[in-house]
């Protein structure tokens, strides 16, 4: 889901390169991060000022009617640029299992992404409400058009679990609108290894409905470390679609504005 800048071309896997060096790199950082991996919607909450935030699958496999594909590295980065604001970027590269298949940049986009009311996920009361809008990049080589989209989140933290609601709009590369409903339940915020799974239904309009389903884990190292596991299930058009989910979330600060963490 959810949506995020920068140039398309060779220099997006010169980058995707370097966001894992810096992700191995910082590995033993000191601010705090909160995974939003491996889902396809998202929390009510931003990076802190002059913080990095970095989301990283180094490898995952979809299994469609298409075949397989490996979706391999697929990466956000989180920029805390304002307090309570947050430019997202984001892109992922599909290679077919298929030999000789051409390896595409897919998912691509600029976001921002910006916390309305501060609630439960910043340790105050009551839900967290946040808006993500920006541009949908274009799929590289094969296609040049570009789409937009602007979600809604809401997120709420008890002491049994957290959820999180998205709802979005959007329109698509391919020049169709598009609908996203979304819900994310995570367990208790205290466990070292919580259980989280998520569940949404998407129409892009005139080409194909979507209904999915997650189960996954979060483990949290510490607080800018934390690793996941997710298996998808989903009917996209009738079809089924399978895909293993494995990635890691790493959070450091810029500069001396580093805060405190993802809040």
């Amino acid at each position: 889901m959810p949506p995020p800048h920068f140039s398309t071309g060779p220099l997006l896997p010169r980058a995707l390169a370097r966001a894992a060096l810096v992700a191995a790199a910082v590995a033993t950082g000191c601010a705090p991060a909160l995974a939003y991996r491996p889902f396809d919607g998202t929390d009510a909450a931003v990076a802190d000022l002059g913080e990095l935030e970095i989301e990283m699958q180094p490898a995952g496999v979809q299994r469609d009617s298409a075949g397989k594909i490996l979706k391999a590295p697929e990466t956000v980065l989180n920029f805390g640029i304002v307090k309570q604001w947050e430019l997202v970027l984001e892109g992922q590269l599909d290679t077919p299992f298929a030999p000789g298949g051409p390896t595409s940049l897919s998912e691509s986009g600029v976001f921002l992404k910006h916390v309305l009311r501060e609630g439960s996920l910043q340790d105050k009361t009551g839900p967290s409400v946040a808006t993500e809008f920006g541009v949908l990049l274009p799929d590289l080589p094969s296609d040049q058009r570009v789409g937009a989209s602007i979600a809604a989140i809401v997120s709420q933290r008890w002491d049994w679990g957290t959820v999180h609601l998205n709802a979005s709009a959007a329109l698509t590369r391919d020049q169709n609108a598009d609908y996203f409903l979304d819900a994310i339940i995570e367990g208790p915020a205290k466990w070292k290894v919580r259980p989280v799974a998520e569940f949404f239904y998407e129409d892009e309009i005139g080409a194909a409905r979507t209904l999915s389903a997650l189960v996954g884990a979060i483990w949290q190292v510490r607080d800018n470390l934390s690793f996941d596991v997710g298996v998808r299930h989903a009917l996209r058009a009738g079809h089924p679609v399978d895909e293993l989910r494995a990635g890691f979330t790493i959070g450091f600060p810029l500069n001396s504005l580093g805060g405190p963490g993802r809040k």
